[in-house]
């Protein structure tokens, strides 16, 4: 009888772990996970991978090797719901029981009725009833063919089911509320943290919908609760939605042409709406099982190449629509990029406006994208096709350094004590932080810095960004990255690779800078364990090109 009470009692409290959660303070996002910060340090698997129990067997411990604190998984709905109604939670249950095993934490992505602009993961009893799970229609644009959507939709014919189809919202929504009903009751303590839903929405090949149910909503007014909406937030609407309402006077009514235009910008806030809407209901079905936080995510544009919508999947959730989704898909926690473009600072900007949480679950592997997210407060990072990066590499090396400081970088975070540095070329990078003026320097050039040192070889090859291969594993990242954190009064944590940093005084008090003591170390469970002194040649706050270093540096100032 004792033995039935303490497994009751232990059930008890697991049941009532916080629920993980986004919280926000001063401006600032933070997932918290079993009541503490908890910065994702992810990777996710490739599409097909989480398909197979037998195939994942030995991805599991190359991720641990990676030291991944996070993976980002897949539940696919055909194998999900093979059969209407019947359910098969086994793939599900092989990732929670594979990550808790190794203490990961899961994001899984709910692949139904979209992925990268098609329908292709709905089971084979949707996609063989047309009449009652009805597809979406396109004209013939080749202005809108472009090299990687051509991917998608040259090869063969795919689905795509239109937003607008309410038997398919209703299948979509049953089977997410089955899935997050089945994850409530198998895992209590939170192994899977947030859940992705749909994958890179919208529509490729043409700017909208032009199916009858779409044609018919189209030459409709405008929903009233959309327009409510952008009158109610007009003075903080992003500029792109400021732009394609203002052009016409800002009307509060009439059909979607009369309100926002013909053109193809009018398309994609039409089809914004409509899979947001979408999209947001599936949300609200499986919150209502179990409230887990809840993103979407973009195939970005407009982009260099494809700077048309249907070009990349028109009404997915892009950074010049944000104010539709939030509209659309109240319920929907933060709209997230997937960064294969070489402007991942430009496109980090783009998606922390307006009080959007920012996260990259897609990415590739490129170790100074990961410190400049961290640096603009992401709440993580994730490279796509973490099976391939090679253990023991830099990203493994960078995962192990910031998962042990974990507390730190998170409590800088929400201090807004931190710096993200990126440096291609040779171009310095400085800020502001803590009181001071901080200016940093790729450390490749130091010995042109260095008097009685040769200068660089004349036309040396400069380090660059990784090339735009999105797939397969890198070579380390040579640019010049990392962090530069305040911990106290004149003291700072550098951590990264390739960086020459100096500090001045930018504050009131003595004008003059001078280094204090420089120690090298490193972290364990978030505490400091100190290396070397350095001093003499070697004092200088100097990180090399590679491998992951850390320093502590204290200052003094004086006139």
């Amino acid at each position: 009888m004792r033995s039935v009470v303490l497994v009751a009692l232990f059930s008890g409290a697991l049941s009532a772990a916080a629920l993980p959660e986004i919280r926000k303070a001063g401006g600032v996002s933070q997932m918290y996970v079993d009541g503490k910060p908890f910065i994702m340090l992810g990777g996710e698997l490739h599409n097909s991978s989480a398909s197979s129990v037998e195939y994942m067997r030995p991805i599991w411990s190359r991720l641990e090797a990676l030291h991944l604190n996070t993976v980002i998984g897949v539940v696919n709905w055909e194998l999900l719901e093979p059969e209407e109604g019947k359910f098969d939670f086994a793939l599900v249950d092989a990732q929670i029981q594979s990550a808790r095993q190794r203490s990961m934490r899961l994001v899984l992505i709910w692949f139904a009725t979209w992925k990268n602009g098609k329908s292709t993961y709905a089971p084979m009893w949707v996609k063989t009833n047309t009449k009652r799970f009805p597809r979406m229609e396109t004209k013939p644009r080749p202005d809108l063919r472009s090299p990687i959507s051509g991917l998608f939709t040259e090869y063969m014919p795919m689905p795509d089911l239109t937003p607008l189809g309410q038997e398919t919202l209703a299948a979509d929504s049953k089977a997410f509320r089955a899935l997050m009903r089945h994850i409530r009751e198998v895992d209590p303590d939170h192994t899977v943290i947030m859940m992705q839903v749909e994958n890179e929405s919208g529509l490729l090949v043409d700017s909208r919908d032009r199916s009858a149910l779409a044609e018919a909503a189209w030459n409709k007014p405008v929903p009233a609760e959309l327009m409510s909406y952008l009158t109610k937030h007009r003075e903080t609407l992003l500029p792109e939605m400021q732009q394609v309402w203002g052009r016409n006077g800002y009307k509060t009514s009439g059909t979607w042409p009369e309100v926002f235009g013909t053109d193809n910008f009018a398309d994609e806030v039409f089809m914004a709406w409509h899979v947001g809407r979408y999209v947001g209901k599936v949300i609200e079905a499986g919150k209502a099982e179990l409230a887990l936080p809840m993103y979407v995510n973009a195939w970005l544009g407009p982009q260099p190449g494809m700077d048309q919508p249907g070009q990349y999947p028109s009404g997915g959730p892009v950074a010049r629509v944000m104010d539709i989704w939030r509209a659309a898909a109240p319920a929907n926690d933060l709209l997230a990029p997937d960064i294969y473009v070489q402007d991942f600072k430009g496109t980090c900007a783009l998606y922390a406006r307006s009080g959007n949480p920012l996260f990259i679950p897609e990415a590739r592997a490129m170790v100074g994208n990961l410190f400049w997210a961290l640096g603009q407060n992401a709440m993580g990072f994730s490279p796509f096709g973490i099976e391939d990066v090679r253990e023991g590499g830099q990203l493994a090396d960078a995962y192990k350094v910031l998962g042990e400081m974990m507390p730190i970088l998170a409590q800088a975070q929400a201090e807004k004590k931190v710096m993200g540095v990126l440096i291609d070329g040779e171009d310095a990078q400085t800020g502001t932080l803590a009181g001071y003026r901080v200016k940093i320097v790729p450390s490749r050039i130091r010995r042109q810095l260095d008097p009685g040192q040769a200068p660089l070889e004349p036309g040396a090859p400069k380090p660059q960004p990784q090339p735009d291969a999105p797939f397969g594993p890198p070579p380390p990242d040579q640019r010049a990255f990392g962090l530069i954190i305040s911990t106290g009064s004149d003291e700072f944590l550098i951590v990264g690779a390739g960086l020459l940093v100096s500090f001045e005084a930018d504050s009131s008090g003595p004008k003059i800078a001078e280094i204090g003591w420089i120690d090298e170390g490193r972290f364990a469970n978030g505490q400091w364990i100190a290396g070397r002194r350095l001093n003499g040649d070697e004092g200088r706050i100097f990180l090399r090109s590679g491998p992951i270093g850390v320093l502590k540096v204290k200052l003094y100032r004086r006139d």
